[in-house]
C-alpha cells in the first residue's frame, strides 16, 4: 500500500525518473532531450542535494513514485546553487553542445536560478516542486504531499511559498486552484506562477 515518507539518499534515481516522466507538462519527456537528465538536474536534483529534509515521497512498496520538494529560501538556494551546482551543471549540460534551440533554453534554466525568484519572494520566499506518475494521481496523494510540505515550512517560520506550472497543463492548474493557489501579480502567459501561505487549509 502507497505511503508518503521523508526522502531517503536510496530514493535518488526514482525521484529522478518521475521527474523525467512527468517533465513535458505532466507527460513523459523521455527522449525530449539529448540527456535524459536535463529536467531532473534542474528540477529535482538540487533540491534533494541541498534540503532533503524538504523532500518527501510517495512509496509504492516497490519504488517511489511522487515526490515533493522544496527549498525554504530561493534566495539562499541560488546562492548555494551557484557554488555547489551550477559548475557540475556546466560540465554535464555545455549549452554549446545542444542541438537545438528547445534544449538551449532549458539548459539556460539551468544555469540561472535567480530566473525562477519571484518579485513577491518576502511573502513566498520558499518553492516547490510536486510530480505524480499517472498511476498515483487523483488519489489524494497531492494534496497530502503539499500538507506534509506546507506544515514542513510552516515549522521553519515560512509564510508563503511559490510555484511554476505551465499553462498546458491544465489538471495541475486545476488542481492547484481547489487546493487554494492563487496567481501572483508576476505571473506571464504560458507560464503562471502560483502562491500560497503555508497556514492554508488544503
Amino acid at each position: 500500500m502507497s505511503s508518503i515518507r521523508p526522502y531517503r539518499p536510496t530514493d535518488h534515481d526514482d525521484v529522478y525518473d518521475v521527474c523525467l516522466r512527468t517533465g513535458a507538462a505532466g507527460a513523459d519527456a523521455t527522449g525530449l532531450y539529448s540527456d535524459d537528465a536535463l529536467l531532473p538536474d534542474i528540477f529535482a536534483g538540487p533540491y534533494i542535494a541541498y534540503r532533503p529534509d524538504l523532500a518527501f515521497v510517495v512509496d509504492t512498496g516497490e519504488r517511489v513514485a511522487g515526490y515533493v520538494i522544496a527549498v525554504e529560501d530561493s534566495h539562499a538556494f541560488a546562492r548555494w546553487y551557484d557554488d555547489n551546482w551550477l559548475p557540475r551543471f556546466r560540465t554535464a549540460h555545455p549549452l554549446d553542445a545542444a542541438p537545438s534551440e528547445a534544449e538551449r533554453e532549458v539548459i539556460g534554466w539551468g544555469l540561472d536560478p535567480r530566473g525562477s525568484i519571484v518579485p513577491e519572494v518576502d511573502r513566498y520566499p520558499a518553492h516547490l516542486h510536486i510530480d505524480l506518475l499517472p498511476e498515483l494521481q487523483r488519489q489524494g496523494f497531492g494534496r497530502r504531499l503539499l500538507q506534509r510540505q506546507l506544515e514542513a515550512l510552516r515549522e521553519r517560520g515560512v509564510p508563503g511559498v511559490f510555484l511554476r506550472v505551465s499553462s498546458a497543463n491544465t489538471s495541475a492548474m486545476a488542481f492547484y486552484e481547489r487546493l487554494g493557489f492563487h496567481e501572483l501579480p508576476s505571473s506571464t502567459p504560458g507560464a503562471p506562477v502560483l502562491g500560497i501561505a503555508t497556514d492554508a487549509q488544503l
